[in-house]
Parts: structure tokens; C-alpha cells; sequence
């Protein structure tokens, strides 16, 4: 219900968080489910006073003896949060500074009310800070993912082209320092500097290494665990094998990431707070809330660039999301990473494709898979299961991984995913990662340094002939 239009004939739905703001785990979700199969009739309410949601704060409306509905100011906790998480002083200065400018496009989501409570009222940022930031029921027409096919706009205000590489006839005296995006319920986000597209795989490796840079960080002595879901890239583990931090590789989901960040209250194991963990959707978080957050994403941004620059002199230009970015690679090597979405794909032909990965590759011989023209040679395989270090319990079948190697040894891997096998078809879901340690080809297109792996991979998978699909309907 987050990402599609509500109300008649639309969407409905709730999501509901634990006792410390984590997703419900499995063992409540089945729980709940089980009750349901056993209900056997519902109740309305007839002549319930009407519930204004405009009312004043702490407004209490009646429904029933025993039921009420109370009005509550859904900003003041949370920016007391952020407040805790951020210096906004520090942000509210640097957000004057000569240069600076921040471009976030809400996409007409309920993000957009948060972002100029804290950005305009709270950051004094100019009002030309906010894109499509009133809310719209149906979301204005528009698709409310922050990807660079959807969020189009934004992409090409910060001189990207619709693949994320610079366009280089951009003019660079327009384009604002930092740009973001959030999608419809405001959890998600897009990064973005001037002619540079951070991937949501970067994104979370360049706030790990620049936790310092965070006061929520920073005031512990760092991250004390952090995690990413299995399809995201490994540029996380780099820099946290680096930096000596714990680091998990969970099943895409954030109630993974909850039990990690709940191990010492609920488990009374391991304390791995502040945490911080993201997945490759867009989605970045930590413990603050215990749940993905795009408005914490693009302040955490604002605060690597205002440490970034306290020796910058106010009359030289900012160092901006692409030096840093640049700089991390350099240090790190960079993960060229992508996404591949063939969206509405029948059930049936889907689940050929994901069969053939196993009984061919998983379960079969990939040594006899011969090398192509390409050069590219599949090495391994596997089927990613997980074993929840907290809890013990254990999930499988979480996405099919096969293993490259290129003529000149360097190292890749792609992995498959089923995303909603339901009567409307189902979308397979191709990664595509590559490492690659050589400055001089750090700035290359991620989808072009990419091709030849994704051709290589879908001829093995069979792509075309088992599902009629001769392209992905989006790349991310």
C-alpha cells in the first residue's frame, strides 16, 4: 500500500512496527495470520463521532466507552530524534554557505510535509530546496520509487543522464550540491551530487566510512555493527572489514536488520547499537527508529559534505558528492553495480528461469559450462540461506548467485531474485556486480561496464527464450 495509490478501488494497508520501532518479526506475522484463519465475524461502528484529522493537537475524539482516537503532532518526535542523530546547528551553517545548494523531491509522497519541517523551518534552507513535496493521493500521476527511471526529474536538474553517468552539456553553475529523493511513504531515498549518481550500495559503504562525520556515530566511537541485504553490493564489507566493524549479510527485508538491531534488548546477546544497514532498493537506515529512512539518509549526506568542508575557505568552490565519492573509491576500489527489473513477467516462465539456475548451475557442474567470446567464466553458484545470529531461526531460497571471473582475473557475480509471484505476473530480478580496483576506470558508466556480464548471464539463464523478454523494463 506505501508505493500504490490509495483509497476506492484502490490500495489499503497498514504496516505495523514492535515495541522498539522494528519491523514485526515472523513469529508475530504468523501468529497474526494463524488468529485470522479463525475469525468468524467483524464489527462496525454506527453513529462514531467524526474524526477530523485537521483537529488541533491533542484533540481526543470518542469512538466507543472504551476507544478513542487522539490527535498528535506526528513531527515533534521525530525531529527530536533527528536532533539527537544530527548537529543541525552545524548543518543550519553550512546550509549558508557560499555554494551550497540541496535539490529534494518528495515525488508527492508523505515524505514531503517532514522534508520542509526540517530542511526549510528547521535547516532555514530556501523554499526553491523542495521538488513535488505536497502530498497527493495518487501520488500526482506519478511512480514514487527514487530510482533514476522514476525519479527523472531530479536526475536531470543534478546533470545525470537517464543511465546515471554525467551529462557533460549540463550546465555545472545550475546544478544544486546534494540531491535526494523519497518515495511515497517516505523511507526511502536517491543520493545524488553534481553530474554523479551515488548508488544505494555506495550510499551506505560512504556513510559507514564517514561515520565520524555523524553525531550518532561518532559520539559512540563508531557503528558497533552494520549490515546489508545479500543483493546489495559487498562495497559495505570492504569498509567494514577496514574499519573493524561487524558486518552481516542478511535476506532482503528489514525485520532482518530489526532482530540485529534488537539482539541486546530482546535477546540479551550481542549489543550491536548505533547500527547502521541498507538494502540496494533505496533503503537506508539505523537504530534511531529501527526502520529505513530517507529524510536521516539525505541529512547524513548534508553532514559528510559539512565535514568535508570545514577547511574549504569561503571564497573556493565546495568539495562536493563526487570528490568524496572519488576519493572513497580510490581508497576502496569501486563496486560498479546495477540492476536489471523484468517487470510482469508470467509466473510460470519465471519460475522456469529460476529453475534452470538451480538444476543447471547450483545443483550441476559449472566447470563444464564452457567460456564464451566474452571471456567471461562462471565459476560458482549457489542459493543464498540464512541463518539469523540472533534468533537462530533459519530462511532459504533468498536469491540464486552465480559467480564470474573475467580473462584477466578480476571477480564478479550476479544474482537472481522472484519478486510478486501473484495472478498479475511476477518480476525477475537480475544484480549485476563487478569490482573493479583500477582508478582509471572508476568513472565509467556502471550500466555499459556492466553489458557484457548481463549479456553473459542471460544467455546462460536462457532470458529471452524462456520468457519472451529481450530487455529489462527497468534499469536501476
Amino acid at each position: 500500500a506505501s508505493h500504490n495509490p490509495g483509497g476506492p478501488g484502490e490500495d489499503f494497508g497498514i504496516k505495523y512496527n514492535e515495541a522498539f520501532g522494528q519491523p514485526a518479526g515472523e513469529e508475530f506475522t504468523n501468529a497474526l495470520y494463524e488468529r485470522s484463519l479463525k475469525i468468524e465475524s467483524f464489527k462496525t461502528l454506527e453513529d462514531a463521532e467524526e474524526i477530523d484529522l485537521n483537529g488541533d493537537v491533542g484533540t481526543t475524539f470518542a469512538l466507543t466507552e472504551t476507544s478513542t482516537v487522539t490527535i498528535i503532532d506526528p513531527f515533534e518526535e521525530y525531529i527530536t530524534t533527528l536532533k539527537e542523530c544530527f548537529d543541525f546547528q552545524k548543518l543550519n551553517e553550512f546550509g549558508k554557505r557560499p555554494g551550497f545548494s540541496i535539490l529534494f523531491d518528495g515525488m508527492h509522497g508523505a515524505g514531503g510535509p517532514f522534508a520542509r519541517r526540517v530542511l526549510i523551518e528547521e535547516l532555514d534552507l530556501p523554499e526553491s530546496s523542495l521538488l513535488r513535496c505536497d502530498p497527493k493521493p495518487d501520488f500526482g500521476k506519478c511512480h514514487p520509487d527514487p530510482n533514476l527511471t522514476y525519479a527523472s526529474d531530479l536526475v536531470k536538474k543534478m546533470g545525470l543522464n537517464p543511465d546515471g553517468s554525467a551529462d557533460l552539456s549540463a550546465d555545472s553553475a545550475s546544478i544544486p550540491t546534494l540531491g535526494a529523493a523519497n518515495d511515497g511513504d517516505g523511507d526511502r531515498n536517491l543520493i545524488a551530487g553534481a553530474g554523479c549518481f551515488v548508488t544505494p550500495s555506495d550510499s551506505l559503504a560512504l556513510i559507514c566510512d564517514n561515520w565520524e562525520s555523524i553525531p550518532h556515530f561518532a559520539k559512540a566511537g563508531g557503528p558497533r555493527g552494520v549490515a546489508r541485504s545479500m543483493p546489495s553490493s559487498a562495497a559495505l564489507d570492504v569498509v567494514a572489514e577496514a574499519r573493524d566493524i561487524p558486518c552481516f549479510s542478511t535476506p532482503t527485508g528489514w525485520k532482518f536488520f530489526g532482530n540485529l538491531m534488537s539482539s541486546k534488548e530482546l535477546f540479551d546477546k550481542t549489543d550491536y547499537t548505533p547500527f547502521l544497514c541498507g538494502e540496494e532498493s533505496f533503503g537506508t537506515g539505523s537504530d534511531h527508529i529501527r526502520e529505513k529512512d530517507g529524510l536521516w539518509a539525505v541529512l547524513a549526506w548534508m553532514s559528510i559534505l559539512q565535514k568535508a568542508n570545514v577547511d574549504t575557505p569561503d571564497d573556493a568552490p565546495l568539495v562536493g558528492v563526487k570528490e568524496i565519492v572519488m576519493k572513497h573509491w580510490a581508497t576502496y576500489g569501486r563496486h560498479f553495480y546495477c540492476r536489471y527489473d523484468f517487470e510482469g513477467v508470467d509466473s510460470g516462465d519465471a519460475n522456469e528461469v529460476m529453475d534452470l539456475i538451480r538444476n543447471s548451475f547450483v545443483d550441476g557442474d559449472v566447470s563444464a559450462v564452457e567460456v564464451d567470446e566474452s571471456g567471461i567464466k562462471l565459476t560458482a553458484a549457489e542459493e543464498f540461506g540464512y541463518t539469523d545470529p540472533v534468533d537462530g531461526s533459519k530462511t532459504s531460497k533468498q536469491g540464486l548467485i552465480l559467480s564470474f571471473e573475467y580473462s584477466n582475473g578480476d571477480t564478479a557475480r550476479v544474482v537472481f531474485r522472484l519478486s510478486g509471484t501473484g495472478s498479475a505476473g511476477a518480476t525477475v530480478r537480475m544484480y549485476l556486480e563487478k569490482y573493479e580496483k583500477d582508478v582509471a576506470n572508476h568513472e565509467e558508466s556502471a550500466p555499459q561496464m556492466l553489458k557484457s556480464l548481463a549479456d553473459r548471464a542471460l544467455g546462460l539463464v536462457q532470458m529471452e527464450e524462456l520468457t519472451g523478454r529481450d530487455a529489462p523494463t527497468v534499469i536501476t
